[in-house]
């Protein structure tokens, strides 16, 4: 099975059961502090899981692209990625409804019915081949046993059932806080012996593969660590489209056979004479092509490469490629062209363009060619210095040389590290990734999808701000990226040259000037189509559901957005423009406060 041929599957099943297909969220997200990339399917959908009414309904199902940085050391095995597709559907709940789910919804027994399903009818795994795990309960919840009885009465036997606690049975919250609850998850048993008496779906030996996560999100997790019941009871699944098209076609635990990888991996082989077949060349080809792919995504997304941030990522997945390439004699100024296209030929009929081609590729080739200098002044310094873990780790930081490229050279030249500069490397690193998860936690406060007062006209801020630099720069202006926490705003925008002095001065003195109106905000849904023919403002390149909110600012901004807003301008106080700096070629930022 390709995986155009599963998305089309999955959407046409849920689609006959009452759900509406939306697009894919962009890889960045908006108004969002807490992370740097949207991670799961749940993300775009945020706000009307915590009960705002979405545009088409209680039942959505969508494909979304997903980019996930936290195993990007496990990546080169048969199925870590860093981006990945994840198909999803929902039922978004009705807080008012005494169920939590109200007329339209569904709960534990629809959503693990069509998921049984889905797998047995439509990818035709045969019902022996499936194991369950729901979740052991502990002193926050209780244990699920009514997601066993709906897997029982589809005659899954109690000793294919297995029971976890929330390290494996536990989806959420995402940030500190938020909704969360326990998961039903299935396992397709691939046949192969148990590794131990005690194998089971919670071990890693691959006897048993992940599918399918139905998370029942029944709970919201407060600021002091306690566990309270929801109003609104949503259902929120996820499926790995590259996983599950491996194994379907009988790829097994190897996703990169399958066509997302395929084509990339024959240009590799046929440039650099090296088979993927050979053991020894799998990791480092997988390794490219990964990486490579999850690069063009976030080129297309708008992001570049720098030392912060989302560009910091995209630098390190790009450095990391050019190691493998070098080290398997791919030459990059030829395989990086050649490689982009055909990603974005692969993806072209679901989220890229042919002529995204000609503005990514040129990004990722000159962040590796800038790499290449960098990576030769790295291997002169460890020929003559003093071999430890800390001068390892802060070779890896300074010039992007990976530990793993370290340790196969100094063994080459007969210098092989031994155990305690290992653990000198990786407790720096661990240091390292603490700090960075400390000052993350401060660069990003405000939780996923802050829906806090200030936020939300913050958010409003951003919408007015847009409007005036259409007015004072040019209709050339839209969004190309947001960042709102509760102490500032941040807005991207495609301009060539830095803005004047007396052009951010007449910006702000707009948008004041509507603060003072103080005009009502108003918001109606209505067909995609319509909106744009009224002039609504969107994103560029962004893919939008049939029926979208507009937000309406008397005659002075009008925009599809999912909200939320202020009610009144004249709420938001004192708009204020902190700072106007570059953000990559081509792109300008804004930073503004209100007070």
């Amino acid at each position: 099975m390709t995986a155009k041929e599963l998305r089309e599957k999955y959407f046409r099943f849920f689609e006959e059961r009452g759900h509406k297909r939306i697009p894919s969220a962009s890889l960045v997200p908006e108004n969002d502090p807490s992370v740097l990339f949207t991670t799961a399917g749940m993300h775009p959908l945020v706000p009307y899981l915590l009960g705002q009414p979405h545009p088409l309904g209680k039942r959505i199902v969508s494909v979304q692209k997903c980019l996930r940085t936290d195993d990007i050391d496990n990546v080169g095995d048969g199925f870590h990625h860093t981006f990945f597709e994840m198909l999803g559907n929902w039922s978004l709940g009705d807080p008012a409804s005494p169920c939590g789910f109200g007329q339209g919804g569904y709960w534990k027994k629809e959503a693990i019915e069509w998921s049984y399903e889905f797998l047995t009818k439509i990818l035709n795994f045969g019902h022996d081949q499936l194991s369950v795990t729901c979740f052991s309960g502990d002193g926050d919840a209780p244990k699920d046993e009514e997601s066993a009885r709906v897997w029982e009465s589809l005659n899954i036997p109690r000793k294919k059932i297995y029971f976890f606690g929330k390290k494996e049975n536990w989806w959420g919250p995402v940030g500190a806080t938020g909704p969360c609850g326990p998961d039903s998850e299935m396992f397709i048993d691939t046949g192969k012996p148990k590794c131990s008496p005690h194998c089971d779906p919670s071990c890693q030996c691959g006897k048993y593969i992940e599918v399918w996560n139905d998370v029942f999100m029944e709970y919201n997790k407060t600021a002091n660590g306690r566990y309270e019941p929801l109003k609104q009871k949503n259902v929120d699944t996820g499926m790995g489209v590259e996983r599950v098209v491996a194994l379907t076609s009988g790829y097994g635990e190897d996703d990169y056979q399958t066509d997302l990888f395929i084509p990339i991996i024959r240009i590799i082989e046929q440039m650099s004479g090296k088979s993927y077949e050979a053991e020894e060349n799998k990791k480092p080809i997988r390794i490219i092509v990964d990486h490579l792919r999850a690069a063009v995504f976030l080129v297309a997304s708008g992001v570049t490469p720098s030392n912060k941030e989302r560009g910091y990522v995209l630098r390190r997945l790009i450095r990391r490629a050019a190691v493998k390439m070098m080290q398997l004699n791919v030459p990059a100024k030829e395989f990086i062209p050649e490689a982009c296209r055909q990603i974005i030929e692969i993806y072209k009929d679901s989220y890229l363009s042919e002529k995204d081609s000609f503005e990514i590729h040129p990004i990722i080739g000159a962040e590796a060619d800038s790499f290449v200098p960098l990576l030769h002044r790295g291997n002169k310094l460890l020929r003559t210095k003093p071999i430890t873990g800390q001068f390892l780790f802060d070779l890896h930081q300074t010039y992007g040389f990976p530990f793993e490229l370290s340790c196969d050279l100094l063994s080459q030249w007969g210098k092989p590290i031994d155990q305690k500069i290992k653990e000198e490397f990786e407790k720096e690193s661990q240091r390292h990734q603490q700090k960075s998860r400390v000052a993350s936690a401060g660069m990003f406060k405000g939780g996923l999808a802050d829906h806090s007062e200030q936020v939300t006209k913050l958010h409003t801020a951003t919408h007015l701000l847009q409007a005036a630099l259409r007015k004072v720069v040019g209709p050339h202006i839209y969004q190309a990226g947001s960042n709102i926490t509760a102490e500032r705003l941040r807005f991207d925008f495609p301009n060539q040259e830095k803005l004047s002095e007396d052009q951010l001065a007449r910006a702000e003195s707009l948008v004041n000037e509507v603060i003072k109106q103080n005009w009502p905000i108003s918001m109606e849904i209505m067909d995609f189509a319509k909106a744009k023919k009224e002039g609504a403002g969107t994103v560029p390149g962004e893919k939008y559901p049939e029926k979208v909110k507009v937000y309406k600012i008397n005659d002075f901004s009008a925009e599809v957005c999912g909200g939320p807003h202020a009610d009144f301008t004249g709420t938001l106080g004192r708009f204020k423009i902190i700072k106007e700096e570059g953000a990559g070629s081509g792109t300008r930022r804004i930073y503004a406060t209100l007070s």
